[in-house]
């Protein structure tokens, strides 16, 4: 799981705006409507790497 402190210093890379946690294995820009994976306890912030969410 992604440590409170961490959470609230991520920002999407694209827009720059703020994620919030989808269950503890996501994170979502609701903004840019990109899904970022969690792999051990480890977000993957890449762009080219995201899911685009509807």
């Amino acid at each position: 799981m992604i440590h409170k402190d961490l959470l609230e210093i991520l920002a999407c890379p694209q827009c720059k705006g703020p994620v919030k946690l989808k269950d503890d294995k996501e994170l979502v820009c609701e903004k840019c409507m990109l899904l970022y994976e969690i792999r051990d306890d480890i977000p993957i912030m890449l762009i080219d790497k995201a899911k685009k969410i509807e």
